[in-house]
């Protein structure tokens, strides 16, 4: 029931918030409560996920993106992710939740996302995501990309996270 609460609540202040776009760096305030904590009262880390889908919503629906997207029949998956944990978010503690696009390959879009209080980063994630179509498949990345507009020139996806990506891939298949 929390998880339907604070949905309601930011979808409501997400109205309000200014414009961006999607190159643009959105930033979300949350504060933990005491249903995020694990058993070491400190923030579960699947919370740190969950919290990572409101920051994702966030820059879809400032950019108007997601608007766009819904209704093509396009819905947004994370196919990976990688989240490192630093420090500790406790009972009652403010942070912020950046989330910005770090560019794409031929099929996925990445992400970064970061948990910061003040200027101590708490937790940074990388995502990689596709679209699908409600029909059904994948769309194309060129396809999302006509829809996003122009890639600015210094939206590159670093190299270190082409090797996350590859390494990732790889062992998927090992398996």
């Amino acid at each position: 029931m929390n998880l339907y609460f604070r949905l309601l609540v930011f979808m409501i202040r997400v109205r309000f918030r200014s414009r961006l776009t999607m190159w643009d760096t959105s930033h979300v305030r949350f504060r933990v409560n005491p249903l995020d904590l694990d058993v070491q009262r400190h923030m579960n880390n699947g919370r740190y996920l969950t919290l990572m889908d409101l920051g994702r919503m966030d820059l879809m629906l400032r950019s108007g993106f997601w608007k766009r997207v819904t209704e093509k029949g396009w819905f947004p998956v994370v196919a990976g992710q990688s989240i490192t944990y630093r420090r500790s978010l406790t009972l009652g503690q403010r942070f912020d939740l950046s989330s910005r696009v770090l560019g794409h390959d031929d099929r996925w879009i990445y992400m970064e996302q970061v948990f910061r209080v003040g200027d101590t980063v708490c937790a940074d994630a990388i995502i990689r995501a596709r679209f699908l179509r409600r029909t059904g498949g994948s769309v194309d990345i060129d396809d999302v990309l006509e829809l996003v507009g122009p890639v600015p020139e210094d939206v590159q996806v670093p190299d270190w996270v082409v090797a996350w990506n590859e390494a990732s891939s790889r062992h998927g298949r090992d398996l």
